[in-house]
């Protein structure tokens, strides 16, 4: 059997590196694929590895199959395996001593998970270190084998494929600790042999977050950093000095270092072996990786001594001044390495925190401003270098899309920056430095020989980046940019940054000076803008929306000019390039200055701002249902769309109530007509959705009619928009005791219909938007009007119902089930919650047991890790609910989990968090604590699947405890 499975792995590496044909080829990988999860791979890849005549395709393929089989599937082999495994593993890392470098990678991985599955205690006194350097000392002629696999040994402790438990994992990093020291003797007694230098300063770099018991002191004085710092100077060895290096900075503020007097030898020789590295960051002649090598080094410093920086001493000043070395660098990926320092030191110089140990108020104000007073230049330099680098190069028209992507992603990162300095500097001040910039690039746009707009607009938008800071009140900077606006040349890039500059600065704009007759020529550049390409219009749309929000009332006097441009761009002739998606923007613009109207002035307004929106629907349903049936759905959603932007934002509850009355007959058509659509549907049931949201009460001359029309439509065409517009009504209608009978048969007909869809596991994976509406709409009825939910049959369907979907891959729909269960369960808990306590009783005793299992079976694997804390609520609130019951069921429920899976120790501990939940224990403590026991059932394919072969989630009639496996 052996014979034939080697032979047919020779032949599939054949096919898959050497066939003509990718569908064998394909087939091949795929087959490769498989035998490494069966029982035979172990033994044929160790066969194969011992093969001398395997060729280097063999060697790799198999090692890296001995090393999965390892780190995953470690517990199918039989207890007493371990030691013919580390006999045939050792014996393979002597043999690939000197390569292939691949094969003897994959044997030191594969033996490092062998010690993280095994007790220290199996690999003889001491553990593997121990073990190790006796054969190192011993068998010196394997020294490149040997040494890798101590580099190897503490990378692997945070390894998570290892299936290892976590307790296990927890103390072989205790291992790892108590063996630091015999770990670096080794490394050290390597640092004559010159060929090794490189492998022993990465070592002493994997090994340094272990070395707890050395002292700053000694490590200050120790050869290993000695040679590493020195290393810092050379080409050859940089990268790993600088690893080692880095490790050392990290070691010196990790948790439980001491103190930073405790670690000052450190810090200090640390300091000045880095500051002695500034030169080379202007080396021309240095390669690119190196100095990104070194800059990283300053930034890792920098934010690890940010504390003691922020002190402002001479020696730190030094510190910040090498860090706008590295920030004054042209290349992105170098400058950019300082911004989470200077994130960090701002938020040091700004918090209150910072300063506690001064006492009182007066010595805290104190100790700020002397720190503010000093860093405030560095940061006026770090603006000016960081704003010169948002410009657009000259060949931007050339670039690619993923270029032009970068671009922007470069532009967003020095806009965080530039917020960071405002906090320290103040925005008036930033704005000041900006405006100085802004100043030499007019001069540079108007230079008659060479004219250049890129300065300006990289001025412009760093000034519009930080227009939140900027005091509504300042009139020195502000009127000079604005009025310098309309000078500036129509260069589209230019102009898009103008338009957005003019909408980030709204607020500024509505508090001016009426004398400065602002708003009227930055309309007109705006009108510019929106005609002259898509961008720009974009921009424009945008930045006309802030403008009519926040001076809206400037605007109430001339609605006829704000109308006429609306009109243009909603009907899309007269040059305007807005996107139908855009001129949402002016759709709000207009909805929000309607708003500050009195209630007729508004009526007449409203009329004028909807009659473009629903006109052409009119039109549309004038020509027939067929038509009507047939147009693509977009020439309805426009409108639509349009439509929910205007119900949305015109907060004139009783006016905006009239026009849905006025227009249902024109919703009416297209429900009736399009029901059949979802794109449109959704669309509508949105518009309908904000119109609910917006009138609240004032529209039940409407709402009778709209549920009416939900209702039937429901019942034919099942679309989930109709739920969640059901649960906006909901909201806003389910404490009306007027409107109890219209919802209470919503509510039995919407969810009869939707229990009938989902049945079983695969209905709910078929239809999660309904599933995700269905859920939310039952909550909501919890919420709002339990009176009319709780007590009904359908109810305890919905349960049912809940009970079938739990384990629904789709997150939102997951998530929606879950909160529905934690609600039901959390209910008779509420202030009002206390008439429905007998009747949920009464359905979840007769279910608990059900439902225990498959909420334990969604913690143990059948749902992703990433919904833990949503399945940790739940069980949860079902024992702080159902107390001892729970326990019960709980206690039955893991006992089906076979031994092989679960320790008698963690079965009680599994039972031991449910009944801390039970009594009080925080959702914090309580996912943490379900964390572990989900990673231990989890821990490799085998075992995951054992543990949902033995809960059976999706088996609902599932009655009888099976007898354990052996």
């Amino acid at each position: 059997m052996e014979a034939q499975a080697t032979a047919t792995v020779k032949e599939a590496l054949a096919a898959l590196y050497h066939h003509p044909d990718d569908s064998i080829r394909t087939a091949a990988d795929r087959w490769l694929q498989e035998f490494q999860h069966t029982l035979d791979a172990w033994q044929v890849a160790d066969s194969l590895l011992h093969d001398e005549s395997s060729n280097l395709e063999t060697l790799i393929f198999c090692s890296q199959t001995l090393r999965s089989k390892v780190q995953r599937d470690f517990e199918e082999l039989p207890s007493g395996a371990f030691r013919s495994l580390q006999d045939s593993l050792y014996v393979l890392l002597k043999k690939f001593n000197k390569g292939p470098p691949k094969v003897r990678t994959q044997i030191c991985i594969a033996i490092a998970a062998l010690a993280v599955h095994v007790p220290v205690e199996d690999w003889g006194a001491g553990g593997i270190v121990n073990w190790l350097s006796d054969e190192m000392k011993a068998h010196p002629e394997f020294i490149t084998g040997f040494l890798e696999l101590l580099i190897i040994l503490p990378q692997e402790t945070s390894s998570y494929k290892i299936a290892a438990r976590p307790e296990r994992r927890r103390q072989f990093e205790s291992d790892l600790s108590a063996s630091a020291n015999v770990a670096i003797s080794l490394l050290t007694a390597c640092m004559g042999i010159d060929q090794l230098k490189e492998q022993v300063l990465e070592g002493f770099s994997s090994w340094l977050r272990f070395c707890h018991g050395i002292s700053a002191s000694e490590l200050a004085s120790h050869p290993l950093v000695h040679m590493a710092l020195s290393s810092l100077n050379s080409d050859q060895f940089l990268e790993a000095a600088v690893n080692v290096t880095s490790e050392l900075i990290h070691a010196t503020v990790s948790h439980g270092s001491g103190t930073t007097a405790e670690q000052m030898p450190l810090i200090q020789i640390l300091v000045h072996h880095i500051m002695g590295l500034k030169e080379q960051l202007k080396d021309p002649s240095k390669d690119e990786e190196d100095v990104k090598a070194i800059a990283r080094l300053y930034a890792d410093m920098g934010e690890s001594y940010v504390d003691l920086i922020a002190e402002g001493s001479d020696d730190s000043i030094q510190i910040v001044n090498a860090l706008l070395e590295v920030t004054s660098h042209l290349e992105f990926d170098i400058y950019s390495m300082t911004f989470n320092f200077w994130h960090r030191l701002k938020r040091n110089l700004i918090r209150r925190e910072s300063y506690v140990s001064f006492g009182s108020e007066v010595a805290i104000e104190a100790e700020r401003n002397r720190r503010l007073q000093i860093f405030r230049p560095k940061f006026e330099t770090l603006v000016s270098l960081v704003s010169s680098r948002v410009e657009y190069p000259e060949d931007y028209h050339t670039f690619s899309e993923e270029d032009r992507r970068d671009f922007r992603h470069v532009r967003y990162a020095v806009s965080d920056v530039l917020l960071d300095a405002t906090d320290v500097l103040g925005g008036d001040l930033t704005l000041t430095v900006l405006s100085t910039k802004l100043a030499q690039a007019y001069v540079s746009c108007n230079n008659e020989q060479n004219p250049k707009w890129q300065p300006v607009e990289a001025a412009l938008f760093c000034i519009q980046a930080i227009a939140k800071s900027v005091s509504i009140e300042e009139r020195e900077i502000l009127p000079q940019v604005m009025s310098l606006l309309p000078c500036l040349p129509h260069h589209e890039q230019l102009l898009q940054t103008v338009c957005s500059t003019i909408g980030s600065f709204s607020k500024w704009i509505d508090a001016a000076p009426a004398e400065l007759s602002i708003l009227p020529p930055l309309v007109d550049i705006l009108n510019k803008g929106m005609s002259t390409s898509e961008d720009t219009a974009a921009a424009a749309s945008m930045a006309f929306k802030y403008i009519c929000e926040d001076c809206r009332r400037k605007f109430s006097g001339s609605l006829d000019g704000l109308f006429q441009i609306y009109h243009i761009a909603i009907s899309g002739v007269g040059g305007y390039k807005v996107s139908s998606e855009d001129s949402l923007h002016l759709v709000e613009a207009l909805s929000v200055v309607i708003t500050t109207l009195p209630p007729e002035s508004a009526r007449t307004a409203l009329e004028l701002i909807c009659q473009p929106v629903i006109n052409p629907l009119q039109e549309l349903i004038q020509q027939g249902d067929q038509i009507l049936q047939q147009v693509p759905a977009r020439q309805l959603t426009v409108h639509i769309d349009r439509l929910s932007s205007i119900f949305s934002n015109v907060k004139h509850p009783e006016v905006v109530a009239e026009a849905v009355y006025r227009y249902w007959p024109t919703l009416k058509s297209i429900f009736d007509q399009r029901a059949w659509d979802t794109r449109t549907m959704e669309s509508i049931c949105r518009s309908c959705k904000f119109a609910v949201r917006t009138c609240g009460r004032t529209m039940a001359m409407t709402i009778g009619a709209m549920l009416e029309e939900i209702q039937t439509l429901y019942q034919q065409h099942k679309q989930s928009c109709f739920l969640y517009l059901s649960s906006e009504v909901i909201k806003i209608f389910g404490s009306d005791p007027s409107c109890a009978e219209y919802l209470t048969s919503l509510i039995q007909i919407l969810f009869s219909h939707t229990v009938q869809l989902l049945r079983t596991i695969q209905d709910f994976t078929a239809r999660p938007d309904i599933a995700d509406d269905c859920y939310l709409l039952a909550s909501r009825c919890i919420r709002y009007c339990p009176n009319l939910f709780v007590p009904t049959e359908m109810f305890q369907r919905l349960i049912d119902c809940a009970m079938a979907g739990i384990t629904i891959q789709h997150r939102e729909a997951c998530k929606s089930i879950l909160s529905f269960l934690s609600d039901v369960f959390d209910l008779p808990n509420s202030s009002d919650g206390g008439n429905y306590r007998e009747f949920i009783n009464t359905i979840v005793l007769q279910r608990g047991a059900t439902l225990t299992r498959i909420m334990i079976a969604a913690l143990t694997g059948a749902l992703p890790s990433g919904r833990l804390e949503e399945v940790s609520y739940v069980l949860l609130s079902l024992s702080r609910a159902f107390g001892e019951n729970m326990l019960n069921w709980a206690r039955e429920s893991i006992n089906l989990i076979p031994p092989q899976v679960l320790t008698d120790a963690e079965r009680l501990r599994f039972l031991n968090i449910i009944s801390d939940a039970a009594s009080g224990s925080s959702l914090h403590t309580v996912t943490d604590r379900f964390g572990e026991i989900s990673d231990v059932c989890r821990r490799n394919k085998t075992v995951q699947d054992l543990v949902q072969s033995a809960l059976r989630p999706h088996d609902l009639t599932f009655t009888v405890v099976p007898q354990q496996l052996s």
